[in-house]
C-alpha cells in the first residue's frame, strides 16, 4: 500500500489507506502539530505559522480569450512538501488542461496522469512547479469573476496548515477589483495594484476565493 498526501487546487479525491510505518514517521516528524489539524472547516492564521509550512503560489494570466473561453493560463510552484513515499496533486477534472510538470527538486519521479499529478519518493526540501490552463473565469454582466479552490492539504481524515498564494495578472483593459471572497482580513490579504491581484492566505481546511472585476470607466 502506498502514503498519499493529496495538495488539492480544485477538487478533493480520496487517497488509499496509507501503510502504518509511513504514517507514523510522518506523524512523528517535528514539525507535526496535532493542534492545528481540524475536518475541513475553514480557519485563517492570522499570523504566519512557525516552521515550514506547504506552500504554493498560483500564477493566473488572463487575455482577452480568457473572457471569452474562461480558460487562463496557471502557473503553480508548491515547497515545503511532506516528505512521504506517494503524493498528489489533484485538479477538478474538466477544469484542467495542458498540465505539466515544469520543474522538480528532490522528487523521485513526478508524472501527469489525467487531471492529477503523481509523486513517487518526496524528500525534505522537495518543490515542484507546475503549467496548465485553468478555467476560472466566468462572465458577470460588464465584468467577470475569477474563481479558484478549494485549496486544501488533506492527509487521512485530517486537514493540515498550507499558506497559499494568488496572483491574478488582468488582461489587456481598465478593470477594478469590485470584491472579493472571503474578505480581506487577518490570515487572508488582498491587495490590487498596476493591473494585479495578490492574495496572500494562512489557513487550514478548505480554501474557495471569488474575486470580481468591473471596467473601471
Amino acid at each position: 500500500m502506498r502514503t498519499i498526501v493529496t495538495l488539492i487546487l480544485l477538487a478533493v479525491m480520496p487517497a488509499p489507506v496509507p501503510a502504518d510505518n509511513a504514517v507514523e514517521a510522518w506523524l512523528e516528524a517535528p514539525d507535526f502539530d496535532p493542534a492545528t489539524v481540524n475536518e475541513g472547516e475553514l480557519v485563517f492564521h492570522g499570523e504566519p505559522l512557525p516552521g515550514p509550512v506547504h506552500a504554493h503560489h498560483n500564477r493566473i494570466t488572463l487575455t482577452r480569450q480568457s473572457l471569452q473561453d474562461g480558460w487562463a493560463g496557471l502557473y503553480q510552484c508548491h515547497t515545503h512538501l511532506d516528505a512521504v513515499p506517494d503524493a498528489q496533486v489533484v485538479f477538478r477534472q474538466g477544469r484542467i488542461r495542458q498540465l505539466e510538470v515544469a520543474r522538480t527538486v528532490a522528487i523521485g519521479r513526478a508524472w501527469v496522469e489525467g487531471h492529477t499529478v503523481q509523486l513517487k519518493d518526496v524528500e525534505p526540501g522537495a518543490e515542484l512547479c507546475l503549467r496548465a490552463e485553468s478555467r476560472v473565469v466566468t462572465p458577470a454582466g460588464q465584468g467577470f469573476i475569477v474563481r479558484n479552490g478549494p485549496f486544501m492539504r488533506s492527509f487521512l481524515d485530517g486537514y493540515y496548515p498550507m499558506h497559499v498564494t494568488l496572483e491574478i495578472v488582468l488582461p489587456p483593459g481598465d478593470w477594478q477589483l469590485f470584491g472579493s471572497r472571503p474578505a480581506s482580513q487577518p490570515g487572508f490579504e488582498v491587495q490590487y495594484a498596476a493591473g494585479t491581484v495578490t492574495a496572500d492566505a494562512w489557513f487550514s481546511g478548505e480554501l474557495r476565493t471569488e474575486f470580481h472585476f468591473l471596467p473601471d470607466n
